[in-house]
């Protein structure tokens, strides 16, 4: 509650008393703590509306290891050159202006019975709410032949930033007539970067710089989102250069090696030139260090994102596990919104509005050539159930398509924004 003249008038020394000298919780804290572990969108999103929204009555520390942040959305368009690779990079400075106390440390654990956070760099960070947002790791073994020693060879590039800009090199190094080969993963997976759209900005690189290039796909999915619409493009702009096996002709069964650069599918070993291997993948490390995984995401209430093995722990995007929602950076921005309004009410007394969540994923086929997906959702006792959707057609008119693509522009400045408050 704030204090305007006539209430501090009237409450005269005690008043002044009281702010000079803070009332200390029973916990001996000035403030309620919150500590958020991952400065992505889901993770810098949740932090600074926090912060911002309770006017300094909650205490926010961001956890991250990185200064810079790298968007995984947009980050095709870099490999397609429609970006460079400065236009994905954000700094933490507007989110530390606005009250965030930002840590560039890793979490390394977490004592749920201490509420705890254990840094790297030595030392631990108290909490009363905990928020998880670490994005992804890969599951061991998942391709057989590769493991994240072989990543320099063969690249994720599933964790925006170097990973990125390697494989943009060693795309722009193919020979003439070579051929890029992905390994795509199977559901749930990270989206962006959509692999479906990566082979788009990559066939849209070779197409100008390397026509007689291929690029094969092994696929372990039946199908994929907008497929129709992918496949359409594809044949377009990219006619004979792109070839999807999926699971019927042996797409699940691949494997890698990253010394003789060969990718061998059903038995079939093919030499390949840049082999892009996107694993299956499971909730970042911290998420199993505190012990809140199924063994590979993390269940969640949907109403408030909250934990389902500990109340006090609340996990967003990619790691979570709740229901509907493709994990994508709309995605986590949307349940970071839900789950500060929760968090703040939860510590301040505030009201807290029904939850509500939207996601919208824009992809890239060619020049002006976007399409999207999207949804509504709301929060049911099982889980983020989707209300409602729609996506784009195919056979729309190059302005519709020119349309979606300049949407998708003003959305990625629209949510860096919102993340970061720059």
């Amino acid at each position: 509650m704030k204090l305007d003249r006539r209430m501090f008038i009237g409450t005269g020394a005690a008043a002044t008393a009281s702010l000079a000298a803070p009332m200390l919780r029973a916990d001996g804290h000035a403030k309620p703590r919150v500590v958020v572990i991952g400065g992505g969108a889901g993770g810098a999103t949740a932090a600074r509306y926090i912060a911002k929204d309770s006017e300094g009555a909650i205490s926010v520390t961001l956890i991250e290891p990185t200064r810079t942040y790298y968007t995984c959305f947009f980050s095709n368009l870099y490999l397609g050159g429609f970006k460079e690779i400065g236009d994905l990079a954000h700094s933490y400075g507007g989110l530390a202006a606005s009250g965030v106390n930002v840590v560039h440390d890793w979490a390394v654990g977490v004592d749920r019975d201490a509420r705890t956070v254990a840094l790297a760099g030595g030392g631990s960070v108290g909490y009363d709410k905990l928020i998880l947002s670490p994005g992804i790791d890969f599951v061991e073994g998942a391709v057989p032949g590769w493991d994240l020693s072989a990543q320099n060879a063969m690249p994720h590039a599933y964790k925006a930033g170097s990973q990125t800009e390697l494989l943009r090199a060693q795309l722009r190094a193919m020979p003439q007539g070579g051929t890029f080969a992905m390994v795509a993963p199977p559901n749930p997976y990270r989206c962006p970067p959509g692999p479906y759209e990566r082979v788009s900005m990559v066939a849209h690189y070779l197409k100008a710089n390397n026509p007689t290039a291929k690029i094969l796909i092994a696929d372990p999915k039946e199908g994929f989102s907008k497929q129709a619409l992918f496949e359409e493009g594809w044949a377009a702009h990219y006619s004979g250069m792109i070839e999807r096996i999926g699971p019927d002709f042996g797409g699940g069964d691949a494997s890698v090696d990253p010394v003789a650069m060969t990718l061998t599918i059903d038995g079939d070993e093919t030499p390949v030139d840049v082999c892009n291997v996107i694993p299956a993948m499971k909730a970042g490390r911290i998420a199993e260090l505190a012990g809140v995984t199924d063994g590979n995401w993390a269940p969640v209430n949907a109403a408030d994102m909250s934990s389902k093995a500990d109340p006090d722990i609340h996990v967003l995007g990619d790691a979570s596990q709740q229901g509907d929602m493709p994990k994508s950076g709309f995605s986590a921005n949307s349940q970071a919104k839900v789950c500060a309004n929760a968090v703040r009410g939860a510590l301040t007394g505030s009201r807290v509005f029904p939850a509500r969540f939207s996601n919208t994923c824009w992809s890239l086929i060619d020049i002006n050539d976007g399409v999207k997906v999207g949804a509504t959702y709301e929060a049911t006792d099982e889980k983020i159930a989707k209300v409602d959707g729609f996506v784009s057609q195919t056979g729309e008119s190059a302005e519709v398509r020119q349309a979606t693509y300049e949407e998708s522009e003003g959305w990625y400045a629209g949510i860096t924004a919102d993340m970061f408050g720059a």
